[in-house]
């Protein structure tokens, strides 16, 4: 299966010159714009041995520094600007993170493509990268394998005896996959012989190889895998091919040579690679994945753990390369650890096809859990409500009136009971007669936003900010930043909304605001699970609810690191980990309950709801829906009520009470047209399109999807491939 949206930069060499196109590979047409430009292939060999030279002194005396990156993005770039037409590079950059496949000659393989550096992004970062040779020399008739819905893998880990660090990242691997559930592991480790890759490689369908390669660049197809009585070449491997297909997908992490050498990359690492690569291509592999240096053992365990969470999460390759690149660029800092690897075949290619449960509608953006789920996971987690003490308000508030404390304080019960509209008024009397009472201003954006009223809650809080600004009150504008952020956030508008929280986190960065500081990382935690990249968002909520943890004496940093456990539970769910994600619930419900803060606890029955759904429970799932639908109705949370009824659609479609499920999803229509709520309503109509396609009733199917692909097209999330391929489905 593959994703849509996929890209292909092809580039041919003609002598001096190169020819480059680059097109959507679902675009028909009869004519290709070509660029052509002239190449000096002496100034390529001079970047690339720059590059090389870095990497080299890096990964030897293992120093990774701010300085070393530069100097990486230096020499890439300007690689960057002497292979690439501007009308290219004007292309790529209003491109999102698409599929790429990057079709080359063969003479064009030493250039390190990956880590192009366009001044903002490299190339590997910022899309699902896989490479497609051109071969002059391609004379064999290729058969693939079918795969079937669980894999067979084998692991083949430290065949020699004599790399420790290799066998503990094959039992790191297997030991993740097992937990995973999709795929059939056999793990062989240590004097691994010839004979036995040879009678068992065609019984597999992926191949993990964690050991030495012999690279033999006067001869490559005597390059291959050293095992413990040789090695099995690249010749080798295309003879086992010609009786049947090798495994659909092999990924060799593996260092260059057995003997210990003082360059650890050389002018045909590049070519070294693919020698090998071609080899599987040709013998019926979909994908090959090397790396070019042996990385450090907590780097190639860490990228490969990654990546096979994320196939099996039914990512597609190029996807999964990418994220696990991400994992280790995000979190060790300057280490160029993520630049060791390259992907041959097409990154689209989806591996596993998503899961079905029960019903068809459970093939959704988000697997494991419905979209709606998010909705959760944001309004919970990060609707930082103010907490009912006198002891808060007197410490956010500049005003020394005493009537302005009390019809603050009355307010804010009247919020807590649901009083919302009585609440406003009182909050008005204190911002006609005393402006400068910052948290009134704060306090009614939030009641706006509960009822569903954006426009005016985004106008409260920038009329917060302006006023906070003026005050010269930092914390209070690093807040202001924030909720003028969840706004665009909770728009679909993600890139405004960024800005606004990386705002707020330099502010209080800058003026060491724990409380603030700690609030924009979960935030852009929850911006993060929206894109699809839970590592950055985990990395992200580990740094808040440490702040918060050190200073849970407050009451405020408390209430967020209730927040914070409950986003993390999220997270775990994603990972269908369900144990760990109900006792991080549960954790964050006992901070709650110590607080009072009741109007938060809708959030933690409906996702608790959601594990009891994916449970199978389907009373005790009604049970926490009902409590939680209760709360919101109290209080009148309207931007609640929408996913409410979204996700008890979704409920009673799954138990096949079509009827009730179609009534709540119109509901959760009515709401979020009423209120702008855009991200759910693409959401309910995706599953009323998919509900009805389930029923036979096609034309009200194409209706439903078209609507949730016309908003989709305008929030940039991952959901909008998936809608456009039902839709196309249909078509």
């Amino acid at each position: 299966m593959q994703d849509s949206d996929t890209w292909i930069l092809e580039v041919v060499c003609r002598d001096q010159y190169l020819n480059l196109s680059l097109y959507e590979r679902e675009q028909v047409s009869p004519l290709k714009a070509i660029n052509t430009i002239p190449i000096d292939f002496s100034r390529i060999e001079c970047l690339n041995s720059e590059i090389i030279a870095l990497i080299n002194r890096a990964t030897k005396k293992k120093k990774y520094n701010e300085g070393l990156l530069n100097e990486l993005k230096k020499n890439a770039r300007l690689l960057y600007d002497l292979i690439l037409p501007r009308e290219i590079k004007n292309r790529l950059s209003s491109l999102g993170s698409v599929n790429l496949i990057l079709s080359l000659d063969e003479r064009l393989i030493s250039i390190p493509w990956e880590i192009l550096f366009d001044g903002r992004d490299f190339l590997c970062l910022k899309f699902n990268l896989g490479r497609s040779i051109r071969t002059q020399n391609f004379s064999i008739q290729v058969q693939y394998r079918s795969i079937p819905e669980k894999p067979k893998m084998l692991i083949l880990a430290n065949p020699t005896g004599d790399l420790r660090s290799a066998y503990q990242e094959g039992i790191y691997i297997k030991n993740c996959l097992i937990k995973r559930g999709r795929i059939n592991v056999d793990f062989k480790a240590q004097e691994i012989d010839s004979n036995y890759v040879r009678k068992n490689l065609r019984d597999y369908d992926i191949i993990h190889f964690a050991g030495h390669c012999e690279y033999n660049y006067k001869n490559p197809q005597e390059s291959g895998w050293i095992l413990s009585d040789g090695w099995v070449s690249a010749r080798d491997f295309l003879t086992l091919g010609e009786s049947s297909a090798l495994p659909s997908m092999i990924f060799a992490n593996a260092c260059q040579s057995a003997r210990a050498s003082s360059d650890i990359l050389d002018s045909h690492s590049q070519s070294n690679i693919y020698s090998l690569a071609q080899a599987f291509l040709f013998a019926g592999a979909r994908h090959y994945m090397g790396s070019f240096w042996r990385l450090d053992d907590d780097f190639s365990a860490e990228f490969a753990e990654e990546f096979y969470n994320q196939i099996s999460n039914t990512q597609s390759i190029g996807k999964a390369v990418r994220l696990a690149r991400l994992r280790l660029f995000n979190r060790y800092n300057y280490s160029i650890a993520w630049a060791g690897y390259v992907l041959y075949g097409d990154p689209s290619f989806v591996l596993f096809k998503p899961k079905r449960v029960l019903v068809s509608f459970r093939n959704r953006i988000r697997l494991h859990l419905p979209t709606s789920i998010k909705r959760r996971i944001s309004v919970f987690g990060l609707g930082l409500a103010v907490i009912v003490t006198v002891l808060t308000i007197m410490k956010n508030a500049p005003s020394v009136n005493p009537k302005a404390y009390l019809l603050y304080s009355r307010a804010e019960r009247l919020y807590t009971e649901g009083g919302n509209n009585k609440a406003i008024i009182l909050l008005n009397q204190i911002t006609e007669r005393e402006p400068t009472y910052l948290s009134a201003w704060r306090l009614r954006g939030d009641i706006y936003f509960r009822l569903g009223k954006f426009s005016e809650a985004l106008g409260d809080y920038f009329d917060y900010a302006r006023l906070s600004e003026k005050e010269g009150n930092h914390k209070h504008l690093a807040s202001a930043y924030i909720k003028i952020a969840w706004i665009y956030h909770m728009w679909g508008f993600y890139q405004k909304s960024k800005e606004f929280y990386q705002k707020a986190l330099n502010l209080s960065q800058r003026h060491r605001d724990e409380l603030n500081q700690a609030d924009a990382m979960a935030r852009l935690a929850v911006w993060y699970i929206d894109k699809g990249e839970n590592e950055a968002a985990f990395s992200l909520l580990m740094k808040s609810s440490e702040i918060n943890r050190q200073r849970n004496r407050d009451p405020e940093h408390r209430f967020n690191l209730a927040c914070d456990y409950f986003n993390i539970g999220f997270l775990y769910a994603e990972r269908e980990d369900y144990s760990a994600a109900k006792d991080f619930f549960k954790k964050s419900k006992e901070i709650f309950d110590g607080l009072n803060a009741i109007p938060e606890l809708s959030d933690y029955y409906f996702d608790m709801g959601e594990i009891a759904l994916f449970e199978k429970n389907y009373n005790l799932a009604l049970e926490y829906y009902q409590k939680g639908l209760n709360l919101d109705k109290k209080l009148d949370h309207r931007f609640n009520l929408s996913s409410d009824y979204w996700m008890l659609g979704e409920f009673y479609w799954e138990t096949g009470k079509l009827t009730e499920a179609e009534n709540y999803f119109k509901e959760a229509i009515f709401i979020c047209r009423e209120i702008n709520n855009r991200p759910v309503l693409a959401g309910v109509y995706y599953d009323l399109g998919l509900m009805y396609k389930q029923m036979g009733k096609i034309q009200e199917a194409k209706d439903y999807l078209s609507l949730s692909l016309d908003i989709y097209k305008h929030i940039d999330t991952p959901d909008y491939q998936q809608v456009k391929e039902d839709y196309l489905a249909l078509e």
